[in-house]
């Protein structure tokens, strides 16, 4: 099975901001569609769908850990969530996984079962509820480390097309004209770039497309890839001091910046969203 398809990547931005962060997506010229809350009622979205079947999921605590009581398991779901500790901006990043909870052929399998070591946790069912009431089910196959910079994998159990409405395609079309991903920029430190590297090839089963000391490039695919340039993973250590601050501002691994390819007469340059860095490659 291929383990390298990208599904979304995820934009974190402060407690219960969604009619902010809708504006300022949209500000940067995105056509930014409803999402829903998720199954836990602790996090909800807003979507960004692109020509490429990619999305960005703009997602939100619902409520700051102080809103639950104290000692509660609400409060302690809520402290203990994965993404509990990020600091706003590019935080995660999912590939499309098989939606198997059980049994064979689980994604978390077939990259341990590559791995020299566990790397994946057993599946867990996730879901969320449409403004519109559909109920959307889908298994997540997350890394064992929270702090990881590995991405997590989406299987749907309900169709993926109800959980990413690509019709009509006025929902893929922006303003700024961006098209797709064109890529994900991860930083790691020069001590943890190695490990990195093996982690990556692991899950994606394949070798990087080039690497030096500094640098790996991978090739991922698309749902939507045929009439679209693929997007590209890059691995790399700091190459200037803005990327140096960004990592030693950073507790873990993270995403530095996320590129889109954008169409003609469309934007150049870089912005930011405010949280995380946007780069148009025309």
């Amino acid at each position: 099975m291929t383990t390298s398809t990208l599904d979304h990547i995820v934009h974190l931005t402060p407690p219960g901001s969604v009619e902010e962060t809708t504006k300022q997506f949209r500000e940067l010229g995105f056509n930014v569609i409803p999402g829903g809350t998720h199954a836990d009622g602790l996090t909800a979205n807003a979507l960004v769908i692109l020509a490429d079947h990619v999305y960005l999921e703009l997602i939100w605590f619902t409520q700051p850990p102080e809103a639950y009581p104290p000692s509660s398991p609400t409060r302690r779901q809520r402290e203990q969530h994965k993404w509990a500790a990020r600091p706003p901006g590019w935080i995660d990043y999912a590939f499309l996984g098989n939606g198997v909870l059980e049994g064979t052929n689980r994604i978390s399998d077939i990259i341990n079962g590559r791995a020299a070591t566990r790397l994946y946790a057993d599946e867990v069912p996730g879901g969320r509820t449409r403004p519109d009431g559909e109920v959307l089910k889908w298994v997540i196959s997350a890394p064992l480390k929270a702090d990881s910079i590995l991405p997590f994998f989406c299987g749907d159990v309900t169709d993926r097309r109800l959980r990413v409405p690509t019709e009509p395609s006025s929902n893929t079309h922006h303003p700024n004209s961006a098209l797709g991903i064109a890529h994900i920029h991860l930083l790691v430190s020069a001590a943890a770039f190695t490990s990195t590297l093996k982690e990556i090839s692991t899950v994606l089963g394949s070798q990087p497309l080039s690497s030096t000391d500094q640098e790996a490039k991978w090739q991922l695919s698309t749902l939507n890839g045929n009439q679209l340039r693929p997007p590209t993973l890059v691995l790399a250590t700091p190459a200037d001091e803005a990327q140096a601050q960004f990592v030693d501002s950073h507790s873990a691994p993270h995403i530095y910046e996320v590129g889109f390819y954008a169409g003609e007469n469309g934007k150049e340059g870089s912005v930011t969203t405010p949280f995380g860095r946007v780069v148009w490659v025309v």
